[in-house]
């Protein structure tokens, strides 16, 4: 993997240089990540006119993900926890030929920003802006496996709760029973808080569980995910609790069903982030639903849970082959109750079998 990271690295490289930068500094911990193999609690990446430099709080130097730091990186430890990495690193600096620094204003806080500076009050600072993230859009193969895998355990998951007893167990309860169950299936943890609504919670976009007990007749919606070596996936499903759904439920269900299914068919390289927005809320548009819809359809995932790219009206862009992302559509009726029904995906072109679906769990309208 040693080689995976330089290259990485050398791509951001040639991108600042291209823009006259001599160094950066990456303090967001996944973008660190992404560079570097791991990210101890609180460290940053310097890129320099020399080596490449990992400096850390005194702290454990291997992230807990199992996946260890290139061990082409120099790693500096701080002597004292009270230091700052990212100010220690613009001292290092200071000394060498660079005469600027690129930095990631959106993650730095303005006193830390000003700290940097003051250290080194040669160094034009200079804006790193969105870089890391750009680059981690697309994903290689084995980013793609680890998703892949994530998918499996959240699919497990998922499938161990259905066959137990839900009716009179809290949203809660199962929710914690799902995140145990990712653990045991060989999770590094749940990718996000894991969603569980019930009956009129049901559809509601970020539900958190409540107290709210199973009853027969119950919408049941779950949203999970995994998180496997720092890779991160979802899938939202929803049931009916009881024997047989009533046909509101049936209709409502199709209904989102069917512009899921949009959405999914639309993920072809080329294709704009905003025409597959509007190819999945089109038929809910049309049945009446406008009004209440999420702001997006879906997002990238990868090592976060949300990545670009944004799959949403306003979004400027087109999909990439080896780009995973989420396809959620969901309707929420107040009082009532809803549907929410969302995959993860890898963009392929039709030549390689069109989009992959990595979370596989059956969209049939299970009564339960």
């Amino acid at each position: 993997m040693s080689d995976v990271y330089a290259a990485r690295r050398a791509r951001l490289r040639d991108r600042y240089a291209a823009a006259g930068g001599t160094a950066a500094l990456v303090s967001r911990p996944a973008n660190v990540r992404y560079l570097a193999g791991g990210a101890p609690p609180g460290a940053v990446l310097l890129l320099g006119p020399g080596e490449d430099t990992l400096l850390c709080p005194p702290a454990a130097t291997e992230d807990d993900g199992g996946v260890r730091i290139d061990d082409r990186l120099r790693v500096s430890v701080l002597p004292s926890a009270t230091g700052d990495p990212a100010v220690a690193a613009a001292g290092l600096l200071g000394t060498s030929a660079a005469g600027s620094l690129a930095v990631e204003e959106h993650h730095l806080t303005v006193s830390r920003h000003r700290a940097i500076g003051a250290v080194a009050p040669r160094l034009v600072l200079t804006d790193l802006a969105g870089a890391v993230e750009q680059q981690r859009i697309v994903k290689d193969e084995a980013e793609i496996a680890c998703l892949r895998i994530a998918a499996e355990i959240a699919d497990q998951a998922l499938g161990e709760l259905l066959e137990s007893i839900l009716v009179g167990r809290t949203e809660r309860h199962l929710a914690l029973e799902l995140e145990r169950r990712l653990i045991d299936h060989g999770a590094d943890g749940p990718a996000f808080p894991t969603s569980v609504a019930t009956g009129p919670h049901a559809g509601r976009a970020g539900h958190r569980p409540s107290d709210r007990r199973v009853e027969e007749g119950d919408f049941l919606f779950v949203g999970l995910g995994a998180e496997y070596r720092g890779y991160r996936c979802l899938i939202g499903r929803t049931f009916v609790i009881g024997t047989s759904p009533a046909d509101w439920q049936i209709e409502l269900y199709e209904l989102v069903f069917a512009a899921q299914r949009a959405g999914r068919e639309g993920l072809v390289p080329g294709t704009g982030y905003r025409d597959v927005d509007r190819a999945t809320r089109q038929p809910l548009e049309a049945a009446g639903y406008g009004e209440g819809l999420a702001p997006r359809t879906g997002h990238g995932v990868g090592l976060e849970i949300e990545e670009d790219p944004q799959l949403a009206p306003a979004a400027m862009g087109k999909l990439d082959a080896c780009v995973p992302v989420t396809v959620g559509p969901g309707v929420h009726l107040p009082g009532r109750g809803g549907v929410r029904i969302a995959d993860t995906l890898v963009v392929r072109p039709e030549a390689d079998g069109g989009p992959e679906l990595l979370t596989i769990t059956t969209k049939e309208l299970l009564a339960l």
